[in-house]
């Protein structure tokens, strides 16, 4: 049985990724075909249009999708997620230098990034952030960083800019600062362009992140494909197993970085300034495992309740009816 997945290069799509290149699909007779896309826009384009059997897709985007709200209509089923965590908040140096926080806590960051935002929209220049979606917890995680501030998220100017674009895109100054998954916040600060001023599990402890999702249409052939993911799951939730795990990542083919940037997320020890400073210790930062396969209708309702905090929509009784339909946990279960 053949599957072409898509996925985004980024840390937390290796649950996909060992599955497809660790030999878990090939013990159930599967062929698993990955497909690196370049933007969540073009992974949902094709997801919906029946270009692909299967993606690593932002949850909020899944439920986009689902709904009608992004991109063409799908029927879609997400019986699985894919991580827990694993974002954060870049800004250029320039924008850290200026904000000048009281101290590295969140409360205090917050504050001076609200303060300097406001300031700026005030004089009509406002600052201009990287989200990767407007359906993405990053999104939603960005809107918590300013409101604890004080500050909206309409005072600033939000750009969408794919994964791979952000830290280039910091380095043009074509943004002052995104919210990015790993490895792409390591990368800005290994190349002297960015400081990591928060981190997503801060924001939103365990928000949903990415799912699988699949064509409604295909759910019969999914339980072998459900069996190779979870054994992938657990060959990645080994501590042990982290440094392979950062080689196979790094292949040109995936994310074509320095094992040890993508090492940093796994092992959750991240440096977060360009110079000097020591790592911060965050065990929590991403987290792989089949523990985090989990993906239900609580992970929905926050997933709606952030949607409407953000003006994006409106959920009606009618709209959670058919989002219930999105999660299976019952097809993980079988």
């Amino acid at each position: 049985m053949r599957f072409q997945l898509g996925y985004v290069p980024l840390t937390d799509a290796a649950t996909v990724i060992a599955m497809a290149e660790g030999g878990f699909a090939a013990r159930e007779g599967l062929r698993v075909e990955l497909v690196a896309e370049p933007s969540w826009a073009t992974l949902r384009d094709k997801l919906a249009l029946g270009l692909l059997d299967g993606a690593h897709i932002l949850a909020p985007l899944a439920l986009a999708s689902h709904l009608g709200l992004s991109g063409p209509p799908a029927s879609l089923i997400a019986p699985a997620a894919l991580g827990r965590n694993g974002n954060a908040v870049t800004l250029s140096l320039p924008l850290w230098e200026a904000m000048r926080p009281d101290g590295e806590a969140l409360p205090e960051v917050a504050r001076a990034l609200a303060a300097l935002a406001g300031a700026r929209a005030a004089a009509g220049r406002p600052l201009t952030l990287g989200t990767v979606h407007p359906f993405s917890s990053h999104t939603y995680q960005l809107r918590r960083l300013l409101a604890l501030g004080g500050c909206r998220l309409d005072q600033v100017r939000l750009v969408a800019v794919p994964p791979p674009r952000t830290v280039e895109s910091l380095r043009r100054g074509l943004i002052d600062g995104f919210c990015v998954g790993a490895p792409w916040n390591s990368v800005a600060v290994e190349a002297g362009v960015g400081r990591i001023a928060a981190l997503g599990v801060d924001l939103a402890p365990d928000c949903p992140e990415k799912v699988l999702a699949l064509p409604a249409e295909l759910e019969e052939r999914v339980p072998p494909l459900l069996r190779a993911l979870r054994a992938a799951a657990r060959w990645c939730g080994e501590p042990g197993n982290r440094p392979d795990l950062a080689r196979m990542l790094a292949a040109p083919r995936h994310l074509g970085l320095d094992p040890d940037l993508i090492l940093r997320g796994l092992a959750g020890s991240l440096q977060l300034a360009p110079r000097g400073a020591a790592p911060r210790a965050a065990p929590d930062y991403l987290t792989l495992g089949e523990e985090v396969l989990a993906f239900d209708m609580g992970a929905i309702d926050w997933i709606l309740a952030e949607m409407e905090a953000c003006g994006q929509f409106a959920a009606p009784p009618a709209a959670r009816a058919q989002a219930a339909a999105l999660p299976r946990p019952d097809l993980l279960a079988a």
